[in-house]
């Protein structure tokens, strides 16, 4: 189709110019305008908006949300949160320990005096606690992983606290049927003065007046204490105490060996402290002297003592006494670990204090000056160290 131009004028104001084209020059023409319409589309393109009407379903125009699973926050009682808190949460965390393991220890007392229905033999006792304990710890190192036996530098420490704790704990037994019982609990609370003395012989550890006058205060307490019911028991009493198979023994032998339990106690605190520190891991030396007492108990329990089977109630409440004898033994460790041993041994004297003051609540324990006495210089003391005692850095 050929071409033609027609100019129109009108009132000399406009011109309109008509061009035609063929079709071939059109589709020439057309493409390339299709090419240059892409060349400029918008890199942005409109996106038209629906339509919405009554009967259309309401959803909403914005992204979901990615589903966030979150596991639900367990809450945490007061009691753990203390715990917690205690074992490794405050500069005191040394001290606390040392005094929930005393509480403990108190607790086992008044549970062992009024719920006990069968008379069972000390060794036999012993026994049961430390397979209760050995069964625990090793439990408790299962569960977070650790190695039973530690690392293999500080085995010779472990080895040597269970060999001197069980000869201490031996020796106990032996001197508590032979004396009596105000006079050997006595002794057994020298432990912690003995601790501090050998502390500063084999940790180099310093004792400060303060400290010596903490633990003096604490002492002088215990004798004011016990002082009466030595007077009043009389050592004439001892042979009643005793044991079948420990006849003939004289008295004074046996608190020597009271005496020679309170220092290789003392001795047992300072491996506990060195062994636990080298091993980071208090429950170790737990274990480690329970893997030793429980078959050494088991044996003395059928060479010196006659086994008695004991009753459903009577084995409940040796269980019992057990669970507590090991967690009491964790917070001792711990304790020893954190803390300076002549602090933390001066807060053992907590629960012969908690004993009185419960007997005579409880009036099981005729009230007097003397142990009223006692009670309030071993809590001075007791409160002094807790409060006052802390350094500011644990070692």
């Amino acid at each position: 189709m050929a071409a033609s131009e027609d100019t129109i004028t009108d009132d000399g104001n406009h011109t309109v110019e008509l061009t035609v084209l063929d079709n071939e020059e059109s589709a020439a023409n057309g493409g390339s305008a299709a090419a240059s319409s892409e060349e400029i589309t918008p890199l942005l393109t409109q996106i038209e908006r629906p339509k919405i009407n009554i009967f259309s379903v309401s959803r909403s125009r914005r992204k979901p949300r990615e589903l966030v699973i979150k596991a639900p926050e367990t809450e945490i009682s007061p009691v753990s949160q203390f715990m917690l808190w205690a074992w490794s949460g405050s500069r005191y965390s040394g001290l606390l320990c040392m005094a929930l393991s005393s509480v403990i220890y108190f607790v086992m007392e008044i549970l062992s005096e009024n719920f006990t229905a069968q008379s069972i033999p000390l060794f036999e006792t012993a026994f049961v606690r430390c397979t209760v304990t050995l069964i625990l710890s090793y439990i408790w190192l299962r569960r977070i992983g650790l190695p039973i036996f530690g690392a293999t530098h500080p085995r010779k420490l472990l080895l040597l606290r269970s060999l001197v704790g069980y000869l201490s704990l031996l020796s106990f037994i032996y001197c508590i049927q032979r004396i009596p019982f105000s006079l050997a609990i006595l002794l057994s609370f020298t432990t912690p003065i003995m601790a501090s003395i050998v502390a500063r012989i084999i940790l180099y550890e310093k004792l400060k007046i303060t400290e010596i006058g903490g633990l003096a205060c604490s002492f002088s307490g215990m004798l004011f204490i016990f002082l009466q019911m030595l007077t009043t028991q009389g050592l004439q009493k001892t042979e009643e105490a005793s044991n079948s198979s420990f006849r003939g023994s004289n008295h004074i032998y046996a608190a020597l060996i009271g005496f020679f339990s309170s220092i290789t106690g003392g001795i047992s605190y300072c491996l506990i402290k060195a062994a636990a520190k080298a091993t980071d891991q208090p429950v170790v030396t737990v274990l480690s002297f329970a893997i030793l007492a429980s078959p050494a108990a088991g044996i003395c329990t059928f060479a010196f003592e006659e086994f008695v089977l004991p009753s459903f109630n009577s084995l409940s409440l040796m269980l019992a006494l057990g669970i507590l004898s090991f967690l009491a033994e964790v917070f001792l460790a711990h304790g020893l670990q954190l803390e300076k041993i002549n602090k933390a041994a001066n807060v053992m004297f907590m629960e012969a204090a908690l004993s009185q003051l419960w007997g005579i609540g409880t009036s099981s324990i005729a009230p007097s000056l003397g142990r009223l006495v006692g009670c309030i210089l071993i809590l001075i003391s007791v409160s002094f160290t807790m409060f006052f005692g802390p350094e500011k850095e644990n070692e």
